[in-house]
């Protein structure tokens, strides 16, 4: 017989995905989250539920911070000021070194075994 899979393996499966999404293939990682997030909707392990749907979210509102943010400031600023790049590479550096810190601090937990909701951005459901 196969023995039981380790309760903490979707957990820790999220947490990669969401900080592989992050640092090295945005799209890939983020729709690997979705498929496994999908195929462990109905698990019955709190564990799995909790950084399943911590990840999903706060890859959802990462993007929208990294992506939807700094395209607002491209529209509504001068661009030849130097000022506003300034503006721009330093929000978006903060914010991912941010994000990234989150996500290994919900890496750590999730390899503990203990649940993790992300400091304003994660959802306060599972």
């Amino acid at each position: 017989m196969d023995a039981p899979s380790d309760p903490r393996l979707q957990a820790v499966q999220a947490e990669v995905l969401y900080l592989v999404n992050l640092l090295l293939a945005p799209g890939l990682a983020f729709l690997l989250l979705l498929w496994l997030a999908h195929r462990h909707r109905a698990s019955a392990n709190p564990l799995t539920r909790c950084h399943l749907r911590q990840a999903v979210t706060v890859s959802l509102r990462a993007g929208l911070l990294l992506i939807a943010v700094p395209a607002l400031v491209v529209l509504t600023v001068d661009l030849d000021q130097p000022a506003a790049w300034i503006l721009l590479l330093l929000y978006v550096l903060c914010c991912h070194a941010t994000l990234v810190l989150l996500g290994v601090l919900g890496l750590s937990r999730a390899i503990a075994g203990q649940t993790f909701v992300y400091p304003l951005l994660g959802s306060r459901t599972w």
